[in-house]
């Protein structure tokens, strides 16, 4: 795991495997208390979710022919 400090305003980009080309940026937007609010953009085809969300579709997916197929997007 990678772990990065960054301060409000701040971003991190996650780019492609070829070129220079930007999948994610993440920037913190608002850091209060001990909440710290993300702001993500990606290509609108690019599904993000929580983790707990994550892993609900994760034990959702169903086994074919040895691949996994995603659950159905709930919206």
């Amino acid at each position: 795991m990678l772990v990065l400090s960054r301060k409000c305003q701040e971003s991190v980009v996650i780019g492609g495997s070829i070129g220079l080309s930007q999948l994610l940026k993440v920037t913190v937007l608002e850091i209060n208390g001990g909440k710290v609010r993300l702001g993500f953009e990606a290509p609108a085809d690019m599904p993000i979710h929580r983790s707990e969300i994550w892993d609900k579709l994760v034990a959702a997916s169903t086994p074919v022919n040895g691949t996994v197929v995603p659950a159905p997007s709930s919206g």
